[in-house]
């Protein structure tokens, strides 16, 4: 029996596909796979308060830091219809025992729901409320709180509480308009510590946060406008300056398809820059798995009577067991051998950079059989862990015909049941072509297998919270003070003139509103308060440690000092980075450090004369640019901050002509 070339056989599927890396792609590209994408965006809410419970939100612990753990085996329940939603029951067969680590400052009896809810959080309704109108969304008359299961264990009532805010609303980007479907609000979930075999460990600091989720329709053609729609949609969130920043404050869920396949959300992306290449990878990988099933019909295969065989390998098989393989049995794991009938070609396919098709039954074996990778090898790896040789006595014992694969798994013996149920269900799925589910996200741009995608009969209602009814009057009050819409946000920053690659820091940190205020206040040009911000204090920012009693507010208390000394605004490029590090020193002071003396424009100009002389007497050429850019280099420290460093080049330039 011939061995099939794993690595020939990736890069011709790869080819076959017509795969282009992200950064060669074309608009043509996407339009001929028919890539098509949406988003969920999820933004905690600035609250004192968690929603339905009085604990403070924003009150984060180290993993080994809690008073008390919580264990719990989750189980499905019935939706509103009676029935069971796909996720939660492929969650009950893994057979989790999950761990609560509570900490008595940031938990309670709710977090475990031990006691009913509380009313939800009225500033966090206010708040939600207020992002719904900036989105343009219609506000519903009444709200009605909804329970959505999650068997993963992230959340220990075994559900989470969520209302929908406002439904149909838009977004301006560049070039086109992106719909909106709606706006929730929900409590956030539990931060994991660990995930291992059969034990799940969360921490409930992070659990009951407000959270607000923005979902679009799937508008966008391309990853460049799902990015810029991420953006538009974070920028959005924090104009209002009622949202909280850092790291898992803001996640995206990014629903991806192609033309024939199926929506598959990418969970939990943390990082907006990574969202083109996973949306990327995501489309082909569904456009590699159409070609799976073009090739599994072409060989004339049905699901219906396609059927797998395995034989479980032990000590009675000695001339079967490698040294490897013997490892495996002495850790006290069950190996199972599988035969896969002319499904040759199909385990070392292409379907993301790197990743075979046996990685999507490898990673689902860790999720669902919870069995630790590695878990598995195959008669068609890239690295092989048997040699040929012995892969053929496996295929030969097995009977296997000269197309067939083969696969051999190990695991926990009360896990291999489930295990040789997962790699069959996976293998029935290539027939059908993309499977819905959830996939992790990485910073290469590839994702594995997470859940099932869940699907509505998750939802039903909650009965221990009342609906909540909002009047006219309490909508009309929360839109009164709307921040400006994040479209005429740019407008704004092109007619004030500030550089083009300033707008993205500027917008996420909500530097506008500080740019006008302190424009309009000390008549500085925006122009220039905007570039200072969005390159000097970036670059500050970026480089050194942040003290914990700067914010950005020094920022205007800085510019109000420079107005009142009547500085030259260029003295903040040296004042910022002592005041960053060491935000209580008085100014005054910062300027001492900086050795920076008050100096008029003749005082400055006295030694031109003097420095004139000696340039010629240093032989140089008698250029005139030369000359003026040697003497205000001599006279460029004195000048920061008492006159601007045009005015002086002009001043100088006059100097030498009236004396020449």
């Amino acid at each position: 029996m011939k061995q099939t070339d794993a690595q020939k056989n990736y890069e011709a599927t790869r080819q076959a596909i017509a795969y282009v890396e992200r950064r060669h792609a074309t608009i043509e590209d996407y339009k001929r796979i028919g890539f098509k994408s949406g988003l969920e965006v999820h933004q905690q809410l600035k609250t004192k308060s968690k929603l339905f419970c009085r604990c403070p939100a924003g009150l984060y612990h180290a993993n080994d830091d809690y008073d008390a753990e919580v264990i719990r085996h989750m189980r499905p329940t019935l939706s509103e219809l009676g029935e069971y939603d796909g996720t939660a029951l492929m969650e009950f067969k893994t057979r989790k025992n999950i761990t609560y680590r509570l900490n008595n400052q940031s938990a309670c009896t709710y977090e475990v729901d031990d006691t009913p809810p509380f009313p939800i959080d009225q500033q966090a309704l206010d708040y939600a409320i207020e992002i719904s109108l900036l989105s343009k969304l219609n506000i519903v008359g009444e709200v009605h709180i909804t329970r959505k299961q999650y068997l993963d264990g992230s959340i220990p009532t075994g559900f989470q509480r969520t209302a929908i805010l406002g439904v149909e609303g838009e977004i301006q980007l560049k070039n086109k308009k992106v719909r909106l479907i709606q706006l929730s609000i929900e409590e956030d979930s539990c931060r994991e510590i660990s995930d291992i075999g059969h034990s799940r460990v969360f921490k409930t600091d992070r659990l009951g946060m407000p959270l607000i989720e923005t979902v679009t329709h799937p508008d966008m053609d391309t990853p460049d406008e799902l990015a810029e729609a991420a953006e538009y949609i974070r920028f959005l969130n924090r104009s209002t300056g009622k949202v909280r920043t850092g790291m898992g404050a803001g996640r995206e869920d990014v629903n991806v398809s192609c033309a024939g396949g199926s929506r598959v959300e990418i969970k939990g992306v943390a990082h907006n820059k990574w969202i083109p290449e996973l949306s990327h990878n995501e489309a082909f990988r569904q456009w590699a798995l159409l070609n799976i099933r073009k090739l599994i019909k072409d060989r004339g295969l049905k699901q219906n009577t396609w059927k797998l065989s395995h034989k479980e390998i032990g000590l009675s098989q000695p001339e079967l067991l490698t040294p490897a393989l013997r490892g495996k049995l002495n850790q006290g794991f069950q190996i199972m051998a599988i035969n896969l009938p002319d499904l040759k070609g199909i385990l070392s396919h292409f379907t993301q950079p790197g990743h075979l098709f046996a990685d999507e039954i490898i990673h689902r074996l860790k999720v669902i059989a919870c069995i630790e990778r590695p878990n598995m090898t195959h008669s068609e790896e890239l690295n092989p862990l048997l040699s040929n040789k012995h892969l053929k006595k496996i295929a030969a014992w097995l009977e296997a015909g000269k197309d067939d694969a083969q696969i051999i798994l190990w695991g926990p013996p009360a896990d291999i049941p489930t295990a040789l149920e997962t790699v069959e269900e996976r293998l029935l799925m290539a027939f059908e072509g993309v499977p819905l589910e959830t996939r992790k996200s990485f910073a290469d741009g590839t994702t594995i297998f997470e859940r099932v995608l869940p699907g509505s009969d998750r939802m039903y209602p909650d009965t221990d919270s009342a609906p909540i009814p909002l009047t006219v009057e309490y909508i009309d009050r929360l839109g009164k003070n709307l921040p400006m819409d994040i479209a005429d946000r740019y407008r704004q920053l092109k007619d004030w003139g500030v550089p083009e690659d300033t707008w993205k820091y500027l917008l996420s940190k909500n530097m506008s509103p500080l740019i006008e205020r302190i424009s309009d206040k000390f008549s500085f040009s925006p122009k220039f308060i905007g570039t200072f911000i969005g390159h000097t204090f970036k670059n500050i920012e970026g480089k050194k440690e942040l003290h914990k009693n700067f914010s950005y507010e020094k920022i205007y208390q800085l510019f109000r000092y420079i107005n009142e000394k009547e500085l030259i605004p260029g003295i903040a490029k040296f004042m910022m980075p002592m005041i960053y590090e060491f935000p209580d020193m008085q100014f005054s002071s910062v300027l001492t450090s900086i050795h920076f003396k008050q100096r008029s424009l003749s005082d400055i100009l006295t030694p031109i004369e003097f420095l004139h002389e000696k340039f010629k007497e240093n032989g140089a050429v008698p250029n005139s640019d030369s000359l003026i850019n040697w003497l205000m280099g001599q006279v460029h420290q004195q000048a920061i901050g008492n006159v601007k460093l045009s005015d002086l080049r002009q001043k100088i330039r006059l100097k030498i002509k009236e004396k020449n």
